[in-house]
């Protein structure tokens, strides 16, 4: 029915269109000649119509006159308009030159062109200006109906004058049934104060919210600012945390991968907007060039961060995507999460463990990736420090069986996604991510594929991390438990890490440890403040913070850089090269080969000190005492050391 209907409309339009061009052909040579038409003048106009008028109506309709939705018309249809009738006629003027006794004024089709532009343009404009005003009158009617009869509508500030901030002004009018009405923005950009925008005022900069929400009875504040960094939304959310307004943000870059900002999307303010920083500025052509039609797996495709590369990697539009994790039931989620947003991208659920060797191997037989993103690994500090075997079968032994299949079956690339607990490791978990990088470097030594590894540190929001636990202890009443006033870390966005990761990926050589710029480094205990306050609570009042101690493997600063590492700029601003040592790749495989034969009659402790023992031992001593709190100034003063380097 809905076909028929819009068949039915095109062919009007076809007919309306020729009507135009012949009324305005008329028209045209009736302006020329002053209203008296020479007889031949005539005579050679309707002849030319068999050939003049189908030719400008097919060029019409192959700039998409007769599919567009012209309720929705924008400056880009408006384009659209005046090249499919000025390519017309410049066609129509061609011919009608060579064709004897088709010939007619050049004044008169220059008329004609003006008047078809006019009636063109009208004609499909007039729908786009009736809906312009019935969605003004709903507005309007919707305002009076809310406002005025049951004065519920929500009065919104706008903060942030630009494409965003115009965006949510636009589908605030156009959904009036959502009862929020706009007064107007601020914008700390003094050019634009007074200025309006979408029909509402710019009434002042970020400091003038207190005086425009009392004066404008304002009950919403809408941050839409979704390139701004942490800096400028928490001095937002400062000035407005006193004021009886509910504040909503539009998600950052980072999370709208697909580039698109929609009213939709609004939601609380979150720590991770807080906590933002600039946006990554990803080279797109250098991605695509690596990923668009290629075959990619990813090892731990279910978890965190290996689910937010599969959506990033869609983005891109690969051939295909391997999706392989050891739990079936992220790996259904995922693969079902990519169905929904990008329905074209072809996926494979695959279940395996990366310890399998032989199942690994017949995955990579099969699926023959192109690229491929390992992010399988055991992650808990304190669950590795008690269960070292998993940390040394499933990070040590899983990331030698993926990189030797990808050696083996020609992979392109292969990316690891390490931490910075690597580093100066005095945990399990973080000696066997270390042990981890020099496997994908020894593995790289000597094959044909370019192996590297992405060290960063912790992730906002990931599962087991500090923020969803300080959420549940806050929804529980409280109190929040915080190991040490002074435990700090390094914290990332995961799409912010994997956008890093993802470009890290297209700058390789081989044998690159990429080492991310993760900012500057956060006090737990200020986290859990941001957070209670975020909450709506007062922390130390409404909710205790109470500190448990430090845990086993756990260090008071985490570092960027070992202390005889140093970092190499790239072309990327964020993205750095740690310059360190590599291992002998025949001795070192053999020496985990030698471990593997011999784990299984091990205790905990044997293998916990084989891990040391397989780590270069340069910084051992003092990276195993550092766990002691005496020594935990020596390690504050590496990071700092290290975060020097990394800023220059």
């Amino acid at each position: 029915m809905r076909n028929g209907q819009q068949r039915l409309a095109r062919a009007l339009y076809v007919l309306l269109d020729g009507a135009f061009m012949v009324g305005a052909d008329l028209l045209g040579l009736a302006v020329r000649f002053e209203l008296s038409v020479p007889p031949e003048c005539l005579a050679a106009c309707v002849r030319s119509w068999m050939v003049t008028v189908p030719l400008r109506l097919l060029i019409l309709g192959l700039f998409g006159m007769y599919q567009r939705l012209w309720r929705y018309a924008s400056v880009r249809d408006l384009g659209a308009v005046a090249s499919g009738v000025s390519l017309g006629y410049l066609g129509a003027l061609t011919l009608v030159s060579y064709v004897p006794g088709m010939a007619w004024s050049r004044g008169a089709m220059l008329v004609s062109y003006l008047l078809a532009m006019c009636f063109v343009g009208l004609s499909r404009f007039y729908l786009r200006i009736k809906a312009e005003l019935a969605r003004m009158r709903r507005q309007a009617n919707s305002s009076e109906l809310n406002g005025v009869v049951n004065g519920n509508s929500t009065r919104v500030l706008i903060v942030g004058a630009g494409s965003a901030g115009v965006m949510v002004a636009k589908e605030i009018a156009a959904h009036p049934e959502m009862g929020k009405v706009a007064v107007g923005y601020v914008d700390d950009d003094p050019s634009k104060t007074g200025g309006i925008m979408m029909g509402l005022p710019v009434l002042g900069s970020a400091r003038d919210i207190p005086g425009i929400v009392e004066a404008r009875r304002v009950d919403e504040v809408i941050i839409a600012m979704p390139s701004a960094g942490g800096q400028a939304i928490r001095e937002v959310v400062d000035i407005c945390r006193h004021l009886k307004v509910n504040i909503q943000t539009l998600p950052g870059m980072y999370e709208i991968v697909d580039g698109k900002v929609s009213l939709k999307q609004l939601r609380d303010i979150q720590i991770e907007d807080l906590l933002g920083r600039e946006p990554v500025r990803m080279d797109m052509r250098e991605i695509g060039a690596y990923l668009a039609g290629r075959k990619v797996l990813i090892t731990g495709a279910g978890g965190s961060i290996g689910s937010e590369i599969c959506r990033q990697v869609a983005l891109f539009k690969p051939k295909c995507i391997v999706l392989l994790g050891h739990g079936e039931n992220s790996i259904f989620e995922i693969q079902n999460d990519l169905a929904r947003r990008f329905p074209t991208v072809k996926t494979y659920a695959v279940i395996a463990d990366v310890r399998d060797a032989e199942r690994i191997e017949k995955v990579f037989q099969k699926y023959r990736p192109d690229v491929v993103f390992h992010a399988a690994a055991h992650k808990h500090v304190p669950l590795m420090e008690s269960n070292p075997e998993e940390a040394l079968t499933n990070n040590v032994f899983g990331t030698r069986n993926v990189a030797q299949a990808a050696d083996k079956y020609e992979v392109k690339r292969f990316v690891m996604i390490s931490t910075d607990k690597a580093v100066n490791p005095v945990s399990i978990m973080g000696m066997s991510k270390r042990i981890a990088e020099m496997v994908v470097q020894a593995v790289g030594s000597e094959s044909d594929t370019k192996f590297m590894a992405v060290r960063f540190g912790n992730v906002l929001g990931s599962r087991g991390s500090v923020v969803p636990l300080f959420r549940k202890q806050i929804a529980e009443g409280g109190p929040v438990t915080v190991t040490h006033p002074d435990m700090t870390r390094y914290f990332m966005t995961i799409p912010e890490a994997v956008q890093l990761v993802i470009q890290a990926g297209a700058m390789g050589e081989g044998g690159e440890v990429f080492v991310l710029d993760m900012g500057e480094p956060v006090k737990i205990v200020d986290l859990a403040e941001e957070i209670i306050k975020l909450s709506g609570y007062v922390p130390g009042k409404d909710i205790e913070i109470v500190y448990t101690g430090i845990r086993p493997g756990e260090k008071l600063f985490e570092e960027i850089l070992t202390s005889d590492e140093a970092a190499i700029a790239t072309r990327h601003k964020k993205i750095f090269v740690s310059q360190e040592d590599q291992p002998d790749a025949e001795m070192f495989l053999g020496a985990i080969c030698d471990v593997e034969d011999a784990y299984r009659s091990m205790g905990q402790r044997e293998i916990a000190r084989k891990l040391e023992d397989l780590v270069h031992t340069e910084w051992q001593d003092d990276a195993m005492t550092a766990a002691a709190a005496g020594r935990e100034e020596m390690l504050r003063a590496r990071a700092e050391a290290a975060v020097g380097v990394v800023g220059q």
